[in-house]
């Protein structure tokens, strides 16, 4: 059987590895680079050319060299803002296409492109072909990503066993399945154009994250924009400089900044950037630190948000690792080692750790790795909306994927012959709150109220994809639908859900409760009157007013939005109707009877 590759596909470059006789092995490009760069040209007529060789097409046809492709995987037209030197189309709404070569791709199809370049040197190295990957995400990529990562893998005619989140592959890169039991590790992953944070525990090897967090719209390529800005503001003041500038620009931002990892200050040279005119600028590590420090410093909500929700402080870790060619500036490093309190741990190349760790559960997969077991978690809660606009939570935040969860539902109108299953995702208690990932339809055999039964059951699969199953108890009629499309949103409304989760928490549980006490009132106060229409004239006239009375508080309290006061109201109900309810049981036993005494008599 053909070995099972590990693939890092990164924005900014890619790795792919195997095991061979118990270690990973990073495999060389044709040009002896374990690095390759995440770049697809596409030239007017002949096929596409991929890594180093595309990039270096970068400076002299930018507006058809694709690089970042990444960060418009999954996405819609008009959600990436991402400066790029290609063109950008697609309908407003629909899937993120790239114009370039004459031609217009989809996010997915480039990244097939470098998947199929990683795949030939792969064949070329080892003398067979290749057919079977784990390639690994970003942590935070929603379900819409993730099944274009998979897409994109087909493409390349790929069969993907696995997708796995790029912190936990990089905890196993570290070693750190080695650290003692009850182990806690952060690994901090900022990357070309995408920002993770997971706290994960090492159990009897088992790596299980305890939490996650991120931005899938944040990394490298936005500290790469700032310093291109910086220098065409220095050498072109404020005028705006071609496209071949600019791809210029881009490879001079790009070195400076490797560069100033490891000294102070860097000349950069600018022959005949303009017609006959070349300039020299020189930029400090403290200049693209100030350039580079808003940027690292929205990571910081991440973190503490990671570690909140892992219940832990700074002080609990063992280990921080660094993952992602940002993290080499020493800017990234002491923010790391301000935020935990601990300086992180820098003994992996944090280029190759991620594609190592694929390349370790590739090898977990085949067998050839035996002692770790990966446990990875979904960021927000999912469920469906209920009667009442109410969020049904099926799958809360932070559950260990693969996972599978179900409850059982009935109709709330009776006579009612089909169910919406509405799917949401989000930490509200309202649905309307929530985001909305699907719905579709079951039907079930029309029942009185409170009688049909509808089994809902959420899997979420090893890739963190969501399948959703609904299923009609009395007849065995079933529907499944897999969400292919998930949460076609920005990080930051990501961010804003998670903080009005917390902002508006005590005003949603209030809301909550009314809700559910207003279903219960508007209940009693149905099954009452049907009581007063069958038995009420047995009631004495006072008892009779007073049950009365009750009703009329119950629909006056509904008025407060407030659920102790109907809570209250439906007491005070519920105790002057005691007698009603009890002459409602004795002439329904004594028709019982009757009917029984009728039939016997026949």
């Amino acid at each position: 059987m053909p070995p099972i590759v590990g693939i890092d596909l990164g924005t900014t470059n890619s790795l792919i590895g195997i095991m061979d006789a118990g270690f990973p092995i990073l495999l060389p490009s044709e040009d002896g680079s374990r690095l390759t760069p995440s770049v697809v040209y596409f030239p007017e007529t002949g096929p596409p050319l991929a890594g180093a060789a595309a990039a270096r097409m970068r400076a002299i046809d930018p507006h058809s060299t694709v690089y970042s492709a990444k960060r418009f995987m999954g996405r819609r037209t008009g959600e990436e803002t991402a400066e790029v030197s290609y063109l950008l189309g697609g309908e407003r709404g629909g899937p993120v296409k790239i114009l370039a070569g004459g031609a217009e791709h989809s996010p997915e199809a480039v990244a097939a492109c470098i998947l199929r370049k990683l795949k030939d040197d792969a064949h070329r190295a080892l003398g067979h072909s290749i057919e079977r990957a784990v390639i690994t995400v970003p942590a935070y990529f929603n379900d819409a990503q993730r099944n274009a990562t998979k897409t994109a893998g087909e493409l390349a005619g790929l069969t993907v066993e696995r997708l796995v989140n790029e912190p936990t592959a990089a905890a196993l890169a570290y070693g750190l399945d080695k650290l003692g039991d009850h182990s806690k590790v952060a690994v901090y992953d900022l990357g070309g154009g995408t920002f993770d944070i997971s706290i994960l525990e090492l159990n009897g090897g088992v790596f299980q994250v305890l939490a996650t967090n991120g931005n899938t719209k944040l990394g490298g390529d936005d500290v790469d924009a700032q310093i291109i800005s910086w220098l065409a503001n220095k050498i072109a003041a404020g005028e705006t400089l071609g496209a071949l500038q600019q791809a210029r620009l881009r490879e001079q931002a790009i070195r400076a900044k490797h560069t100033l990892s490891e000294v102070l200050s860097v000349d950069l040279e600018f022959p005949f950037i303009e017609g006959e005119r070349s300039t020299r600028v020189t930029l400090s590590r403290d200049e693209i630190e100030r350039l580079a420090k808003p940027i690292v410093e929205k990571t910081r909500t991440h973190c503490l948000r990671a570690l909140a929700d892992a219940r832990l402080h700074p002080e609990d870790l063992n280990e921080i690792i660094l993952v992602g060619g940002q993290t080499r500036m020493p800017l990234v490093r002491r923010f790391v080692a301000e935020i935990f309190r601990k300086e992180p741990n820098i003994s992996q190349n944090p280029d190759e750790a991620v594609a190592i760790g694929a390349t370790i559960q590739a090898g977990i997969l085949s067998g050839a790795v035996q002692s770790v077991v990966l446990l990875d978690v979904t960021p927000l809660s999912l469920g469906i909306e209920t009667f009442g606009g109410l969020m049904n939570v099926i799958v809360p935040r932070n559950s260990s994927i693969p996972c599978k969860s179900g409850e059982m539902f009935t109709n709330a109108v009776a006579g009612q012959e089909t169910m919406r299953i509405k799917v949401l995702q989000g930490e509200r208690e309202m649905a309307r709150d929530n985001w909305t990932l699907g719905q579709f339809d079951i039907d079930f055999v029309p029942s009185p109220k409170g009688k049909a039964r509808v089994g809902v059951q959420f899997e979420i699969d090893v890739n963190g994809l969501l399948h959703v199953l609904a299923r009609d108890t009395a007849t065995g009629a079933e529907k499944t639908v897999q969400i292919e499309s998930a949460i076609d949103v920005s990080d930051e409304a990501v961010e804003k859900m998670l903080e009005e989760s917390l902002e508006y928490a005590f005003d949603d549980v209030g809301e909550r409760a009314f809700t559910e006490a207003k279903l219960k009132a508007s209940e009693m106060l149905s099954s009452v009157r049907r009581a007063l229409e069958k038995v009420g004239s047995r009631l004495a006239s006072e008892e009779r007013d007073n049950v009365l009375r009750c009703m009329a508080g119950v629909e006056t309290s509904l008025e407060t939005n407030a659920a102790q006061p109907v809570k209250n109201a439906c007491r005070t109900l519920d105790e002057a109707s005691e007698h009603l309810a009890v002459l409602l049981i004795e002439q329904a036993r004594s028709e019982m009877f009757d009917k029984r005494a009728e039939n016997s008599t026949t």
